[in-house]
């Protein structure tokens, strides 16, 4: 079956964003609200009974603030609505509990894994019987001067399946823009990270990883994942750049689904992020996107597992790409 192409048909209450995946086509209705945009999936009996190899997922925006009970209160929002939606899986930005106003407020905040900030998000994970992807978690580090950017994945039932601290640290100076020092209260993750999930084998990663196609070469062909999590918080000016282009190649090279859920907006005076939620299926196709880039709300979609299959089988560069000791060999 041909992919048809996304479209948005405009009516005076609400948009109909109309998008693909191979073998059928679903709509969301998305409605909004105020300050909120909920992208919701409506499917007929047969498209359901059609993908049965499939789950659905959601991808938030936000703007979070230097306030942990208001993020809270949004993240519980953002929870009800894609239990609503029917997704098993919501997957937060980084930095979804806290942004901090001023430099080092971040690393004040910090606490360990088992401290009560992650224990109340363990609780509404269970509570509303769903798994979260908690990605950019301030996470206490070594000593009272650094926190580790920790992207944590919550089951069902509240336990933390799995941990990945961020890798790549942003320290940047954007064009037009300020100068970034994550590493000057960061301290850098070692270990690539992938946990077996009811959505698939989900490869970990958080925001400025995206910049480096090695550690997602690692998940698909060392760490067998299907789908690639990229929690991120980009900044106004690389996002509209680098943003989609990034996640669509990550996508395509890896054959693989990418989540990716963002911060939005004003999140202080100092701080204003990219906000464009997106899923991309493995051929590069966007299946899930918020409409309104400041928005707060979630984007929706189907994970169709043997769609990554059917993908990988007839383009098998797994069987077909080149080891490292190749590369050394050729290079001399």
């Amino acid at each position: 079956m041909p992919i048809c192409s996304n479209w948005l048909h405009l009516t005076p209450n609400k948009f109909y964003a109309h998008t693909p995946l191979i073998g059928f086509t679903h709509r969301h209705v998305i409605t909004p609200t105020r300050s909120r945009c909920f992208a919701r999936a409506v499917t007929s009996e047969s498209v359901m009974a059609a993908a049965s190899n499939s789950v659905r997922v959601a991808a938030a925006q936000m703007t979070s603030v230097n306030d942990l009970a208001v993020n809270f209160a949004t993240c519980s929002s953002l929870v009800k609505e894609a239990v609503s939606a029917g997704a098993k899986l919501l997957c937060l930005p980084e930095a979804f509990s806290y942004v901090g106003a001023r430099d080092g407020d971040s690393v004040k905040i910090a606490e360990p894994l088992d401290g009560p900030i992650m224990q109340r998000y363990c609780s509404l994970a269970r509570e509303s019987s769903i798994w979260l992807s908690l990605g950019g978690f301030q996470e206490k580090g070594s000593d009272d001067e650094h926190l580790h950017n920790t992207h944590v994945v919550i089951d069902d039932i509240g336990n933390i399946r799995s941990t990945y601290r961020k890798i790549h640290l942003f320290d940047v100076d954007v064009p037009g823009g300020r100068v970034y020092k994550e590493s000057s209260f960061t301290e850098a993750g070692k270990d690539i990270v992938a946990v077996d999930s009811p959505i698939g084998r989900l490869g970990l990663t958080v925001c400025y990883d995206l910049r480096f196609p090695e550690i997602y070469q690692q998940l698909r062909f060392q760490h067998d994942a299907q789908v690639l999590l990229v929690p991120s918080a980009f900044t106004k000016v690389t996002g509209e750049a680098h943003w989609e282009i990034l996640l669509r190649a990550r996508a395509i090279e890896t054959q693989c689904y990418v989540i990716a859920a963002t911060q939005a907006g004003m999140n202080n005076d100092k701080r204003e992020s990219y906000g464009d939620s997106l899923i991309i299926d493995p051929w590069g196709t966007v299946v899930g996107r918020l409409p309104d880039r400041l928005s707060t709300g979630i984007a929706v979609a189907d994970i169709d597992l043997s769609l990554i299959d059917s993908v990988r089988a007839k383009m098998p560069i797994a069987k077909q790409r080149k080891p490292i000791e190749f590369w050394k060999s050729a290079s001399l």
